[in-house]
């Protein structure tokens, strides 16, 4: 990777580089928010804005990719890829000595000789399939010289914002992954730390050309009605004085469609009722409650004739709420 192609995360998400997790995960979710394509269509300066914002906080909020990245500047990718053999002094290289990557490996190489004096690079690469999927070996160098170090999977993960209504109706989204569009569908009632595994859309990797997964983690957009509780959803209706009083049948939205609720007499402002199996879905197609909390709310603009019976209420009520106030004391 050139020089010119390094990117500063840190920077990207506007933190420093002593920043927390807490720190970092804060930053992205503000810019994601800020930059998301479904609140800029047609923007690709946005769009482009929203891409770095995931790439930043793809390598950031992972404890080893921040470490190497962290370490290695602007080669923290290559050394992903797979240290070299033990011994090589790889944790204390300068690579800004180096121009490329295969510069330094070039003279890695070097330190444990070359093959018959042709002077190409003595290295191969063996592979390996089980439980975990697929796994590469790499040997440096020929005998006595000759060790393997294990590559790591080549899996990358990222972040996707979704609105609460393509989580719960499932959706499918279009994504740029290099010079290639991925089209991934998102089932139904999906939540924010929810993963989405995509076989074979990983980095590539440099020794045997294979692919890993592609892991994207939901992350859900602010709603302005419902929110979490759980896995229940909560909203807030607001009801009138006699309507608390006296009950009432009030229309209530859930997340498919208004329902008729009955409020019973002489409920508080703050009471929560609860709608059972008109919740959040899950992938099996089962429904949590929506938790409904009622909020009392006064008239303002009163007309003569409810003024004159809220007069008349109070002149014929015997109703004190604050009769146990009487015997508070310090």
């Amino acid at each position: 990777m050139a020089t010119a192609d390094f990117k500063d995360y840190y920077e990207i998400l506007g933190v420093s580089k002593t920043a927390t997790p807490e720190e970092i995960k804060k930053a992205y979710r503000k810019l994601a928010r800020k930059y998301h394509p479904d609140l800029n269509p047609d923007d690709p300066e946005a769009e482009a804005r929203f891409k770095e914002i995931n790439e930043a906080h793809e390598v950031l909020s992972d404890p080893e990719n921040r470490q190497k990245y962290d370490q290695f500047g602007q080669y923290w990718k290559q050394a992903m890829a797979g240290a070299p053999p033990g011994g090589s002094g790889f944790e204390e290289t300068d690579f800004g000595q180096y121009g490329s990557f295969d510069d330094f490996i070039d003279e890695l190489l070097g330190r444990f000789g070359r093959s018959g004096g042709t002077g190409r690079r003595v290295y191969t690469y063996r592979t390996t399939t089980g439980p975990e999927g697929f796994r590469e070996y790499v040997e440096f160098g020929d005998d006595p010289f000759s060790r393997f170090t294990e590559m790591p999977a080549q899996d990358t993960e990222a972040a996707i914002a979704l609105t609460l209504s393509e989580a719960f109706h499932g959706t499918q989204k279009r994504l740029q992954i290099g010079d290639e569009t991925v089209t991934v569908r998102i089932p139904p009632g999906a939540k924010s730390g929810s993963r989405i595994r995509i076989k074979g859309k990983g980095q590539i990797s440099p020794f045997s050309q294979q692919r890993g997964d592609l892991y994207l983690t939901i992350e859900l957009l602010p709603h302005a009605f419902y929110k979490f509780d759980g896995n229940n959803l909560v909203c807030e209706i607001p009801i009138r004085p006699d309507e608390a009083v006296l009950g009432a049948q009030v229309e209530v939205p859930t997340p498919d469609g208004s329902v008729t609720m009955t409020i019973p007499p002489s409920v508080d402002s703050g009471q929560t009722l609860r709608l059972r199996g008109k919740g959040w879905r899950d992938p099996q197609g089962n429904r949590t409650d929506l938790l409904v909390r009622l909020k009392t709310v006064s008239p303002k603009d009163l007309s003569s004739q409810e003024k004159e019976c809220y007069e008349k209420l109070r002149q014929v009520s015997h109703f004190n709420p604050r009769k146990a106030l009487a015997e508070v004391r310090l």
